[in-house]
């Protein structure tokens, strides 16, 4: 039976009419703007790979700012991921082979690794379960959770770089191998253990490009065509781009469901608005600030989500839940996340 997390008042908590509300007001916004998307997305490609060049090649502390600039505009392109998997068919056309072909395949993040499990996160009936694959109750569990959360992010591209370097070519001849490598490491989950279902449509082909793209740079680097140091520069900025975006996994909800089913209510009530603040737009790119709206309405683009909020928050009272999902920003939810695990010592181990 689905439940609602305790301490809440429910007299005026998210409900289909809520949902229906949100959706009536919004009706003329869900058309994606094609120049927007395209934009956006070329610009922020353009200028990490722009920044990431200067790195390699700059000196000093110069390096060091070009390394962080590159990771914050590559975030941002990698962040458009979230966009294809809600994207309607031929929304944005060509928007899906440009996107794999500038960032999915160089960065060694395929969109296969996403589309398909990311819409498990949003069925009702396994948000924020053992069936969720992007859910895990982190203010639960024991504090060293967090660290080894974030550790793992930082070691992301490593991994990503060994799976398609030297674990997909050799599975094509150990048929174990690839089972393991399509089932375990063809998804971008945080649940340990979570066995994904086999990737549809043209998956095949992008694996292979990522693949023949990791072999290449092992190939050029073993051989000095590309120095050692250059690749190491390369996996670091993709290293930061990882942690940028677990940073704000970890503020994207409030991660206190211990694993059973929950209503709609405690669904929207653990994710998070970030409705203001001057960074928000940073860790938080492509409409990700909004999240908890985004649960509400997952087919609204990306571009619509500020407009969508103002709209919600100017027309319904100011005791309506909707109000209650927003927050003030990364610092004070991590703040809270943290506390509520050091309050649990004895929460809950990882759960595959």
């Amino acid at each position: 039976m689905a439940r609602d997390m305790p301490d809440q008042d429910t007299a005026s908590l998210p409900s289909d009419d809520l949902i229906h509300a949100a959706a009536s007001l919004t009706r003329d916004l869900h058309d994606a703007r094609r120049a927007i998307y395209w934009t956006d997305f070329v610009v922020s490609a353009a200028a990490g790979y722009v920044a990431l060049t200067l790195a390699i090649a700059a000196p000093g502390w110069a390096r060091t700012a070009a390394v962080a600039a590159a990771a914050a505009a590559l975030y941002r392109a990698v962040s458009f991921v979230h966009e294809l998997t809600h994207l309607r068919p031929k929304a944005v056309p060509g928007f899906h082979t440009a996107w794999n072909l500038m960032i999915g395949v160089p960065l060694l993040l395929p969109s296969f690794m996403y589309e398909g499990i990311h819409t498990l996160h949003h069925t009702r009936t396994r948000y924020g379960t053992d069936a969720d694959p992007e859910y895990l109750p982190l203010a639960k569990m024991r504090p060293w959770t967090l660290v080894v959360f974030l550790a793992a992010a930082a070691l992301a591209p490593l991994a990503l770089f060994i799976r398609y370097a030297l674990l997909a070519p050799f599975s094509l001849v150990i048929p174990p191998l690839r089972r393991t490598v399509v089932e375990q490491f063809s998804a971008l989950a945080i649940r340990p253990g979570f066995r994904r279902p086999r990737p549809e449509g043209d998956w095949l082909v992008w694996e292979v490009a990522a693949s023949l793209w990791a072999v290449g740079l092992l190939i050029m680097a073993a051989t000095g065509v590309i120095p050692l140091a250059a690749l190491a520069i390369f996996l670091a900025v993709a290293s930061g781009v990882a942690v940028l975006n677990q940073l704000r996994t970890l503020a994207a909800h409030l991660w206190e469901n211990d694993g059973g089913p929950i209503s709609v209510t405690a669904q929207y009530l653990d994710s998070v608005n970030i409705p203001r603040g001057p960074l928000a737009a940073l860790w938080a790119p492509v409409g990700l600030r909004f999240h908890a709206l985004h649960h509400l309405l997952p087919g609204l683009p990306y571009h619509a989500l500020g407009e969508a909020h103002r709209r919600l928050e100017t027309a319904l009272p100011p005791d309506s839940a909707y109000h209650r999902a927003s927050h003030k920003g990364l610092l004070p939810l991590l703040k809270r996340l943290a506390t509520a695990s050091v309050s649990h010592p004895r929460g809950a181990a990882i759960r595959g």
